[in-house]
């Protein structure tokens, strides 16, 4: 772990000089629709990387790589403003226009809503987590968020105008993260959120700040920004990656579809057709209790595969910067260097294993379209393009680590 540092010096120069080779930047002017305007924060979505406007609302992000990058810009009086900008083989300038948060300016009345602090805290559990991260995290700015809850749909939305700020008291950041959407089907219990985060350091002590580090190393080992780091190197062998399917096969306890939809349909109109109320309704109750059940009853059933997905045939190459993969049933992804905590077999996450298999951190990763594509950094070009299930879905925001993070090698962390 530890190295002379003249070995450390030599590495470090190498390596700079590589890499500003081959960096770029971002840089432009931040304005209203008149004038530039000073004093504007910019930030890199999921980096620590950020900039103020000077005097005349002009700015410059430099040493990018290649790649996909959202700027975020943020001052008083104004929206959040996020842009997508894509880094090729040049520098890139952009003119951003920033509009007034009405909101702000005028003074606005909004009734109560009895059920906000049980959304709140339904939001709290879905976006921050569950893990022991998420219980030293802590949203310090609540009021910003706009929560809806649609009963015909079990649908709990939830938004915001403005920067909601988490502080991470366990991995030491403070997150400033736009929201675009967040959506949770209590029907389905599917959970989907995008936004754009920005990570500053929490200040603290040499001995806090090592205690970050240790937990910033197990947050972001095993994590999906971990395996698809090593999958865009072909290096999840050595990360300690296996990668396998979960193969979906048909339920067989449950009937087909169309019969299920059939004998519903039927109950819900036999009743009216005899006008034998008094039996039938005895009957139909029963009848439709098992038929919903049945209606409720997973289509499919997991199925663990022990064949190998090797990434030679797994991954592609989409372009100079970006690869994608693509594949039929599921991707199960053991990490072997680390085993399943006891407050993750408490949750719902768990995935199902042969009792032979070790019990390393599972996930497993449902493709959502014809492919995904992926960074070298290990961020998802696609955010709608996989649902996770497993250890992948249980760790939250509360678990994450910039995307410029830098990992210690896996032996120098004591677990």
């Amino acid at each position: 772990m530890i190295k002379s540092l003249l070995a450390s010096l030599i590495f470090l120069f190498t390596f700079t000089n590589a890499i500003a080779q081959n960096t770029f930047s971002i840089s432009g002017i931040v304005r209203d629709k008149k004038d530039g305007l000073p004093g504007a924060s910019i930030y890199l979505s999921g980096y620590k990387i950020a900039t103020v406007a000077d005097n005349d609302g002009k700015f410059k992000l430099s040493n990018l790589k290649p790649g996909s990058y959202d700027l975020l810009v943020q001052i008083v009086g104004y929206l959040p403003y996020s842009k997508s900008v894509i880094i090729a083989d040049q520098s890139v300038q952009v003119d951003l226009v920033l509009k007034e948060n009405v909101a702000q300016l005028d003074e606005v009345t909004v009734r109560a809503d009895p059920n906000r602090q049980k959304y709140i805290n339904q939001f709290k559990e879905f976006f921050i987590g569950k893990t022991p991260n998420a219980l030293q995290c802590k949203i310090l700015n609540p009021q910003v968020l706009n929560v809806d809850f649609d009963i015909t749909k079990s649908t709990l939305t939830v938004s915001t105008t403005e920067f909601l700020v988490v502080e991470n008291k366990a991995l030491g950041y403070r997150l400033k993260y736009m929201l675009d959407h967040f959506e949770f089907n209590s029907r389905t219990h599917i959970i989907y959120y995008s936004g754009h985060p920005f990570f500053e350091e929490l200040k603290a002590s040499t001995a806090k700040k090592k205690k970050y580090v240790a937990a910033r190393e197990i947050a972001y080992y095993g994590s999906s920004q971990h395996f698809f780091r090593s999958l865009y190197a072909n290096k999840t062998k050595e990360e300690g990656f296996i990668i396998n399917k979960m193969i979906k096969i048909p339920n067989p306890n449950r009937y087909p579809e169309y019969l299920i939809n059939a004998n519903l349909e039927k109950l819900k109109t036999l009743p009216e057709k005899t006008g034998v109320r008094k039996t039938a309704g005895k009957i139909d109750t029963a009848l439709l209790s098992f038929w919903t059940k049945q209606k409720e009853m997973p289509r499919t059933i997991d199925k663990f595969s022990r064949a190998e997905v090797l990434t030679d045939t797994l991954v592609h190459d989409f372009n100079q910067n970006l690869k994608y993969i693509s594949y039929t049933d599921a991707l199960l992804v053991q990490y072997t260097k680390e085993k399943e905590s006891l407050a993750y077999s408490n949750t719902g996450f768990w995935i199902f294993r042969p009792l032979d298999v070790p019990e390393n951190e599972i996930s497993v990763a449902n493709l959502m379209s014809e492919g995904v594509r992926f960074y070298e950094n290990g961020g998802i070009y696609d955010s709608r393009s996989l649902l996770f299930e497993g250890y992948w879905a249980y760790e939250k925001v509360a678990d994450m680590v910039p995307m410029d993070y830098i990992p210690l090698p896996k032996n120098s962390i004591s677990k």
